[in-house]
């Protein structure tokens, strides 16, 4: 038979990618996404062969989020794309976790949901692997998200309200499930801090996803109330230093030199989860600090800028979470369930406990492609 694609032998393990991740990105709530999908994946096959790509980052021959670039690869294959997603017996689209959905913008929807298409057209089968689905909060990105849905063979979602959405969209969800990060191993405890607290450069400088000035007097009264209550902080920062705008580092920095505080830069997702794990409490703005955090049996209380948050961590029983955009004293609301709580560790353990339950809906559903 003539192919495009490479030829295995039938006994090799199976060859997986895993599309929007990346193991090196400097946002480490990405490198969770890839680290656990991949886990999820090898808990199913332990053998399979599983590569990453994410815009230009990865073994593909052409950058995946150029339109044009899919469409004439797909028709001449003059780079090599189609053979080589050919060479996969699974593709799994994590979409950056949150990113099926337009309040990042139509721009970065579209070439997602391209890059899904080409994926299809090459014949090759596609899951959406555990994620939030929308908002889509415009017609184009409603179609886009109903087309999506319609064309994955298989989807799944992390939260109910994500699956109730793909319902409405006109897709039963295969599996409702949780976020991958709770399917990483369990680190060895680092350092003993207090009270880590992750500051998001994002929310800092813009007023994209929320008023900045309402976020910076939030941050700066949390810190001073909690050292107030004899408490020690120590700044964390979940989106390494880069180039790019969106990182946490400068903003740390600063707020290390305003107050005298300690600042963690994490060297790899493990060593995060690892400084996490030998911490009291966490308090994070970027979701997955609150969820690495959660994930190894700290406490953490989210500052939410987004519908990500609340039902994934309340599908957990997890109801701790502060909405940033709702709430008229957010700094406030932390410092009482801090008050209130003297230990939240014994229902992190019943949290653990759902949390793997709910990954086993995931294990089931890539069972049937590997």
């Amino acid at each position: 038979m003539i192919t495009d694609g490479p030829t295995r032998h039938p006994s090799a393990g199976k060859r997986v990618l895993l599309l929007w991740a990346s193991p090196t990105t400097t946002n480490l709530g990405v490198r969770a996404l890839r680290e656990g999908t991949a886990a999820l994946v090898e808990r199913v096959s332990p053998n399979a062969t599983i590569l990453s790509q994410n815009y230009g980052e990865g073994e593909a021959p052409v950058n995946i989020c150029m339109g044009r670039s899919l469409l004439r690869e797909f028709i001449l294959n003059s780079k090599g794309l189609r053979s080589w997603i050919k060479g996969f017996d699974l593709v799994v689209d994590t979409r950056a976790g949150d990113s099926f959905a337009d309040i990042y913008g139509l721009r970065r929807l579209r070439q997602m949901c391209t890059m899904g298409e080409f994926v299809k057209a090459c014949g090759v089968p596609l899951v959406l692997g555990p994620q939030t689905i929308g908002p889509f909060h415009t017609r184009a990105g409603t179609a886009l998200g109903m087309w999506t849905l319609r064309r994955a063979d298989t989807v799944m979602a992390r939260d109910s309200v994500s699956a109730d959405l793909s319902a409405r969209l006109g897709r039963e969800v295969d599996a409702l499930t949780t976020d991958v990060v709770f399917a990483l191993e369990q680190p060895q405890p680092k350092g003993s801090a207090d009270v880590l607290l992750n500051v998001s450069g994002l929310l800092w400088n813009s007023d994209a996803h929320g008023p900045a000035d309402k976020y910076r007097r939030s941050i700066r009264t949390l810190i001073r109330e909690i050292r107030t209550r004899g408490r020690d902080v120590t700044l964390l920062s979940h989106v390494l230093d880069s180039k790019l705008a969106d990182n946490d580092e400068p903003t740390a920095r600063m707020l290390q030199t305003e107050f005298g505080l300690d600042h963690v830069v994490p060297t790899s997702l493990d060593d995060m989860r690892a400084v996490a794990k030998g911490a009291n409490l966490l308090i994070g703005s970027r979701m997955h600090a609150c969820l690495n955090s959660l994930s190894v049996g700290t406490p953490s209380i989210p500052l939410a800028y987004s519908r990500k948050f609340a039902p994934l961590l309340g599908d957990l029983g997890w109801d701790h979470v502060v909405d940033l955009k709702t709430s008229a004293f957010p700094a406030g609301e932390v410092l009482e369930i801090i008050d209130a709580e003297s230990d939240l560790r014994p229902q992190v353990a019943i949290l653990r406990s759902k949390a793997d339950g709910l990954l086993s809906n995931a294990e089931a559903a890539l069972r049937q492609y590997l």
